[in-house]
């Protein structure tokens, strides 16, 4: 099984050769003008234009340019074809275009074209209210058994010293801050989730989403009191920590400016596709991606 970081030829002919297969299934709501921003992570940081300006290891970049009063003007991709483009070119194809905010261009530079090593869209979006989604990490579990399993045997307290003095450290997969067993509870986390959604709640339309690491899930259903405001995620966040004791990131519910990694994009850390599951059982070896070398 692979686990390891996709290399830079890797990266590329995924979203070459694959990622456009998958755009059919992407969500609705993901469309070239719906989530406010798209944005993409750098493994090595790339040069903008402007001198004095630090070199960029994550950028932002609007779908839309708008006026003085916030109010759309002009779409900055035209359709997800150019969102593609993108992604897999991200200084050629720049929507900053000539801006000196925007990526220098590779060709008047030693150091070679920027690849992805993530690809994220905004939760905040202009067609819908903000999209609703509880982040579950395997890091967090593993970070909890380990102090289950260790934290009396151990004087340093720092979360390397717990992982290695429970075993996880070692444990398949070696070196990384967890073991397989957390992203399997974390997927196991991801449907009691779902579950609460649709039958606590009454949510119609909720989605888990493999992350890599873990497990996305979403409540996609229009809240026609609160549209899931801040402060309905806030008691949100609450309930499903310290009634049901589900082990979520509670900043990802309630933060408006957060991100989410893409469907279907590559999670190049674990050489692993980003996709929607349909059942705890879930494999992750069936998330690597074709063009990757075993």
């Amino acid at each position: 099984m692979t686990w390891r970081q996709a290399t830079r030829e890797e990266i590329y002919a995924y979203y070459a050769e694959e990622f456009p297969g998958y755009l059919d299934d992407l969500p609705e709501f993901i469309t070239a003008t719906g989530p406010k921003q798209y944005a993409i992570a750098f493994r090595e940081s790339h040069p903008v234009r402007k001198d004095e300006v630090p070199d960029k290891d994550f950028i932002r970049r609007d779908t839309w340019q708008t006026d003085a009063s916030g109010d759309r003007t002009t779409p900055e991709f035209d359709d997800f074809e150019d969102i593609v483009e993108f992604i897999r070119h991200p200084a050629r194809n720049d929507p900053l275009g000539r801006n000196e905010f925007a990526l220098a261009d590779p060709e008047v530079l030693e150091q070679p074209d920027p690849q992805p090593d993530a690809v994220y869209y905004a939760l905040d979006h202009w067609e819908r209210p903000w999209v609703l989604l509880v982040d579950i990490d395997a890091k967090e579990i593993a970070r909890d058994r380990a102090e289950e399993l260790a934290s009396a045997d151990v004087e340093d307290q720092d979360d390397d010293a717990l992982l290695d003095a429970a075993g996880i450290l070692d444990a398949a997969p070696e070196g990384y801050p967890y073991a397989f067993e957390d992203i399997d509870r974390a997927i196991e986390y991801g449907f009691e989730l779902r579950d609460i959604f649709e039958d606590d709640l009454d949510a119609e339309e909720t989605m888990v989403v493999y992350s890599g690491q873990g497990v996305h899930v979403y409540l996609l259903d229009t809240d026609p009191a609160h549209r899931y405001d801040e402060q309905s995620r806030e008691v949100l966040n609450d309930l499903l920590l310290e009634t049901y004791d589900i082990p979520i990131d509670p900043v990802v519910t309630a933060d408006r400016r957060r991100v989410a990694r893409l469907p279907y994009s590559l999670h190049a850390d674990v050489c692993s596709i980003v996709q929607p599951i349909e059942s705890p059982a879930f494999d992750v070896r069936s998330a690597t991606p074709e063009v990757i070398d075993e």
